[in-house]
């Protein structure tokens, strides 16, 4: 009887690998990207590839388990919300708001340590940002708000 669950089991997840999420990505505009756009150092440049770009970019590098089935499910649906949330490689189709708005959430977001987030850095230890990697990422994405939006139309004041 064990064997026949076991059995039936493992037919059903080998039957479940023929459905995987669609990982189609359009065309990447490198003149559209952030890091084009904003030309950090090279440093925080790298630490946004490693940390950020596999769920916040058409540049995802899918692991081995992305592609096993129901896993793959989960994982692309983290993508695609994340993607959703911010996609670097559509920095430049943002709004002057927007971009300031994603600014300030980065930095808000990566000082709480919620970004990366916490069991996306178990599997990806280069996503793993040490104290003076997640500094240097706030007062970067800080010094943005300053230098590279548009202060003629500020956000509103939130109470």
């Amino acid at each position: 009887m064990i064997k026949k669950i076991f059995v039936g089991v493992a037919a059903f997840l080998i039957v479940l690998q023929i459905y995987q999420p669609d990982r189609s990505t359009p065309e990447v505009n490198p003149a559209d990207n952030m890091l084009t756009i904003l030309n950090p150092p090279a440093e925080i440049a790298t630490t946004i590839r490693n940390a950020c770009y596999d769920c916040h970019s058409f540049e995802t590098q899918y692991p081995w388990y992305g592609y096993v089935s129901p896993i793959s499910w989960w994982t692309q649906g983290h993508i695609d919300h994340a993607r959703g949330e911010l996609n670097f490689n559509q920095w430049a189709t943002y709004s002057s708001r927007k971009k300031e708005r994603k600014l300030e959430e980065s930095a808000e977001l990566i000082e709480k340590k919620e970004m990366p987030l916490p069991k996306y850095t178990w599997m990806h230890s280069e996503a793993r940002l040490s104290a003076e990697e997640r500094s240097a990422l706030i007062s970067w994405f800080e010094s943005q708000l300053t230098t590279n939006t548009d202060k003629s139309n500020p956000l509103p004041e939130v109470d």
